[in-house]
């Protein structure tokens, strides 16, 4: 996939995808964990989509390069794949799913902090105001988890999840000259996968999953459609625009989470989740409202140095 800018049309299309994606994934993730332990079911579902996407790069397997580039896609794997998803499979267990998703979400606050520090985007008031509003209203929407107990293992796992992604984020973004853009995308869940996958091999036991139809089913589509064609998206999106921008898009994922489990789950629509949901929206117009450009005569009184 060229790294080349998107269209505004396109790149609605593929924020809403992926946003749909990876929204509907916490549920369905909740419910394949009835059927398999949590390390197998984080690395088969990873592994199926590296596989996919390793075909899909095959035609172009010249731009590999992988006596050159292998050491980019193993830290990308460890940081964007293993470290986000072992942590995140990990901490589901010991502390309630909203509780831990609003520290999850802390990470585009910390991609926008890091795309300040190491990719030279600018951060200013308004755009930090607007991510952190963005957290809160994650965090108001989760305000009924709390009441599940909070583990301090879990808490840790969760920032630790949100710390990888950020990080893994912008380690991409620095390094997307010198990759391959689909090749860095497929090995990387590829790689990640197979660690995870050998992993959960030594601590669990593949007896222990039942092989139903419908985890089948849960399974493929988040191989498919959440793992493979939503990591592709995300980075296309990174690659073609201010990381912090599309990061700040990432908090209406726990929106779209919280509607399905309303509409299939039957839980209750409450005040907090209208709250949360209202913060987010104003999260997002302040991160992507364009900053405006003072006037020559402005500028002089504010920054006389540079004249």
């Amino acid at each position: 996939m060229s790294e080349a800018a998107l269209t505004r049309k396109q790149t609605l299309f593929y924020l809403s995808f992926l946003i749909l994606m990876w929204g509907i994934n916490w549920p369905l993730s909740k419910y394949a964990l009835e059927f398999t332990p949590p390390l197998l079911f984080a690395g088969l579902r990873t592994l199926i989509g590296g596989v996919l996407l390793i075909i899909v790069a095959l035609p172009r397997w010249r731009k590999l390069r992988l006596r050159e580039t292998w050491p980019y896609y193993l830290i990308s794997a460890f940081l964007s794949i293993v470290f986000y998803y072992g942590f995140q499979t990990v901490g589901l267990q010991y502390m309630p799913a909203g509780l831990f998703s609003a520290i999850v979400f802390l990470q585009p606050v910390l991609l926008g902090l890091f795309a300040w520090m190491w990719l030279g985007e600018r951060m200013y008031a308004r755009k930090m105001i607007g991510l952190l509003l963005g957290f809160a209203g994650v965090a108001v929407m989760s305000i009924g988890g709390f009441k599940g107990g909070i583990s301090f293992i879990g808490i840790l796992l969760a920032l630790a999840s949100a710390l990888s992604w950020a990080l893994g984020t912008v380690y991409i973004k620095r390094q997307a000259a010198k990759v391959d853009s689909l090749w860095m995308t497929a090995m990387q869940i590829l790689i990640g996968g197979g660690v995870m996958t050998a992993y959960g091999s030594t601590v669990e036991s593949w007896s222990e999953i039942r092989w139903t139809g419908a985890f089948l089913f849960d399974t493929l589509f988040i191989s498919v459609f959440v793992i493979a064609l939503g990591w592709l998206v995300y980075f296309k999106l990174i690659g073609s625009g201010e990381a912090s921008k599309v990061g700040s898009f990432t908090f209406l994922i726990p929106v779209v989470s919280i509607v399905c489990s309303v509409l299939f789950l039957n839980e209750r629509l409450t005040l907090n989740l209208l709250a949360g949901m209202a913060l987010i929206v104003a999260s997002i117009l302040l991160v992507n409202a364009k900053q405006r450009r003072l006037p020559d005569n402005e500028k002089k009184v504010l920054f006389p140095q540079q004249f």
